[in-house]
């Protein structure tokens, strides 16, 4: 491990948000969808504003005042050094939660339903109302309005056969291929 080149890891250790309160849910959904940085603390000044005829980027830091101050294009440098290469892994799982863990756990039908931390009494139509609620906040748009009549639709099923999705997409005119 010493010589495994690595960031570090994170395990949280707060308290644990149960699955009906409303409010933890909703702090956590936030976190998990916002930006990797701020746009209010990012000025950009297009080339026609400056002397010497370069676009500047301004950023100020999150906990200090010190504003830095970059070309547009040492900006996008340091910017695309955070997209990570092309099949970097950036989140492992170790222990109960590794694959092979979970791979012998699924042989000996141990892991057939994934534990849960916190008992919830919330039934799983309330579950399905919720995730199309979270959907509307992040999105907003009603994942279950229909955008022809503007009537609630419901889910009948759950399609997963590339080959069924491939004849319902031609069906409707909106895949270029004509053979599933």
């Amino acid at each position: 491990m010493m010589n495994w080149h690595h960031s570090g890891f994170n395990i949280y250790c707060g308290p644990a948000i149960s699955p009906g309160e409303r409010g933890g849910l909703e702090k956590l959904a936030q976190y998990i969808i916002r930006a990797p940085l701020s746009q209010e603390r990012l000025i950009y000044i297009p080339s026609s504003a400056v002397p010497d005829g370069l676009a500047r980027v301004i950023y100020k830091g999150k906990n200090s005042n010190v504003r830095e101050s970059f070309t547009a294009l040492d900006w996008l440098a340091r910017l695309v050094t955070h997209i990570p290469n092309k099949g970097e892994q950036l989140v492992r799982y170790y222990g109960y939660y590794s694959n092979k863990s979970r791979g012998m756990r699924k042989k000996t039908d141990i892991d057939i339903e994934t534990p849960t931390p916190v008992d919830s009494d919330i039934t799983k139509k309330e579950l399905r109302r919720n995730w199309a609620r979270l959907i509307q906040k992040i999105y907003q748009t009603d994942p279950l309005l229909c955008p022809k009549c503007s009537g609630h639709m419901r889910i009948i099923s759950i399609i997963e056969d590339l080959a069924i999705v491939k004849k319902i997409l031609i069906h409707l005119n909106l895949c270029g291929d004509e053979k599933p």
